[in-house]
Formats: structure tokens, C-alpha cells, sequence
């Protein structure tokens, strides 16, 4: 292998480092100039070994993700390194602050039976959960080498399917009034975005956009789920049912059925007359009755009186005239 002039000193130093001390005389071409050799030979060895003598981290991933319970890995690659035995750390970093996830070769908090380390620096959690949607720094100190310290950051995200959506459909409604269909679910994550059905087909989030809902006049939100008709149509009458989804999948309730009824004016109408003409006779038939007397209590006629009750040793005696009495007294010996 030669070498011209040509190339850049980056260049150069990639490939003498590459060679050995015996391979660079034969990889110079002999048309290079002395001090131009000498300078590249300068260089070379001196970035030759501040290169071994550094710690460096590197990851195959920086933005790992996996669904609930499955297994990820969280790749920490030493590049170079001199020291044999490098102190190898791996921390959780949360708004609480860090916390040791691995240190002095063991597994630490909640991941301890759930994580190992493949060797020399990289971690595998088995066991997913969400939970470990976190950071995650790798640190590697080694006292030997002259640049002894570097780390890397990952940021983990655990992906969590959607629980059944908890589904809220009016029975029946008047004909245009307000409708409102609500749809909720909050175990997902990332977060869930929700989609509307009726009668087995896709409700579009601008009804102008489709032939079959052109007329309806109702606003869709996917972010909160919920479906409000302004003015409800009787074609808007059907099965209505939910689906929440996310990147780790979708589900969706059971469908409830919605009516949308008339309002009978003429009906009503009518029903409030004869309620009133019902109260009305009720009314002037007791009014009657009270002024024929069948609500009066019955009056005395003539003067009674009421004997009054015999005391010890006191007789009284009825004249002829009423009322009259006369004092017969009795003496007990």
C-alpha cells in the first residue's frame, strides 16, 4: 500500500494508524518531503496514544422502545479502552433524581430479577414493564486510562396497549337537538387517539370529506374521543362504537345502539288541554258539592242539656218547668 500527497492529514492518520511502526516506512511514498514525514509522524504518535489511552462509549441505540413485557436491550458499547478491569455503572435518571440500576456487578431496584448485563457493558431488561419508560445513563470509569471517564445517555420508551375504552352513547335523541358521545381510556401509552364507528364503518373527523356523512353536522376530536352532533338527523340514528389505539395496538367497546325521535308538538298540545279541562271539572264538581252542603257537619236542633252528674248526699228534683230545679237535701246520719 502507498500513500501520495494527495490525501487529507485525516485521512492519513486513519490509515497510518492502521499500520505498524514497520508497515509506515513502506506505506510513505518515498516523494514525500522529510519534514512532511516528520510531522505526520509526530501527529501519528501522539493522537496514537491519547486514542488507546481513552475511555470511549458508544450505543447501537440511542431511543430503544418495546411493548409491555417483552424484552429490550439497552446497548452500551465500549470502543476503546486500556484499563482491564473498568468500573461499569448504570443509573435511571427520573424527575426524582438517579438511581442505581447497576453497580458493583450487581442488579439493583425493581429490575433485579428482571435485567442482566451482557458483557462487557450493555443491559437487557427481560421483562419489560411501563414502568421503565425512563433515561438511562451508562457510565464507565477507567483508572488506567488517560482520559478515564465517559458515559452515554438512552432513553428508553415502553409502549403499552390500550384497555377497553369506557363508551358513553345516548339512547335516544330528538330530532336537531345536541348529541354528545364520549370515549375514555387512560391506561395507554403512549397516549391513546380514538376513533369513532357507526354501523361497522369509520366515522371521518371532517364530515365533508365522505360521501355517506356530507350531511351530518357533528365535530370529531381524536385526542379527547369525543363525538358531538350539533343538530341530530334521523340518518344519524345507528350503532356507535369506539376504538382507542396507540403504537402498541387498539382496542374498542362494545357497540350501543342510538335513536333519534321525533317531537309531536300537536301531541303535546293536546295532552296539556285535557289535563287542564280534567283539573277544570274536578274543580267546579267539588265547588258544586260544598254549596249543596255535602262538606257541612250536621247542627243542633232544640236545647239539650246535660244532666249533671249526682254529688254525695244532693238529690235533684225536675218541676214541670223546663229547666226548673229544686234543691233536695239529705242528710245522713
Amino acid at each position: 500500500m502507498s500513500l501520495s500527497l494527495s490525501p487529507s492529514p485525516a485521512r492519513l492518520f486513519s490509515l497510518l494508524c492502521a499500520c505498524t511502526v514497520s508497515q509506515i516506512e513502506h506505506c510513505i511514498d518515498s516523494k514525500m518531503a522529510k519534514t512532511r514525514l516528520a510531522w505526520l509522524l509526530t501527529l501519528l504518535s501522539t493522537q496514537c496514544y491519547l486514542s488507546v489511552l481513552a475511555v470511549v462509549l458508544k450505543t447501537n441505540n440511542a431511543s430503544p422502545w418495546t411493548n409491555e413485557f417483552d424484552k429490550v436491550e439497552l446497548s452500551c458499547v465500549i470502543e476503546s479502552i486500556s484499563t482491564i478491569n473498568p468500573r461499569i455503572e448504570w443509573k435511571k435518571i427520573t424527575s426524582g433524581g438517579p438511581s442505581y440500576v447497576y453497580f458493583d456487578k450487581k442488579i439493583y431496584g425493581d429490575l433485579e430479577n428482571r435485567a442482566v448485563i451482557r458483557e462487557p457493558a450493555t443491559l437487557l431488561i427481560t421483562n419489560a414493564t411501563r414502568s421503565d419508560t425512563a433515561k438511562y445513563r451508562c457510565e464507565v470509569t477507567a483508572a488506567e486510562d488517560q482520559k478515564a471517564f465517559d458515559e452515554i445517555l438512552i432513553d428508553l420508551v415502553v409502549r403499552v396497549k390500550p384497555v377497553v375504552p369506557k363508551c358513553s352513547v345516548p339512547k335516544s335523541v330528538p330530532l336537531g337537538k345536541l348529541a354528545e358521545l364520549s370515549c375514555v381510556e387512560e391506561e395507554g401509552f403512549p397516549k391513546s387517539r380514538y376513533q369513532w364507528f357507526k354501523n361497522m364503518e369509520e366515522i371521518p373527523d371532517d364530515p365533508k370529506t365522505s360521501v355517506k356523512f356530507f350531511n351530518s353536522s357533528y365535530t370529531l376530536s381524536t385526542e379527547t374521543g369525543t363525538l358531538k352532533f350539533i343538530s341530530v338527523r334521523k340518518e344519524d340514528a345507528g350503532e356507535y362504537y369506539c376504538r382507542a389505539k396507540n403504537d402498541a395496538g387498539h382496542t374498542q367497546c362494545a357497540p350501543q345502539k342510538m335513536e333519534v325521535y321525533d317531537i309531536d308538538i300537536v301531541g303535546i298540545i293536546l295532552g296539556v288541554l285535557v289535563v287542564v279541562v280534567v283539573l277544570l271539572c274536578i274543580t267546579v264538581g267539588i265547588c258544586c258539592a260544598y254549596k249543596q252542603g255535602y262538606f257541612s257537619s250536621p247542627q243542633q236542633t232544640g236545647n239539650n242539656y246535660k244532666v249533671p252528674a249526682k254529688g254525695d248526699g244532693v238529690d235533684y228534683v225536675r218541676t214541670e218547668d223546663e229547666g226548673d230545679f229544686r234543691h233536695k237535701s239529705s242528710f245522713v246520719i
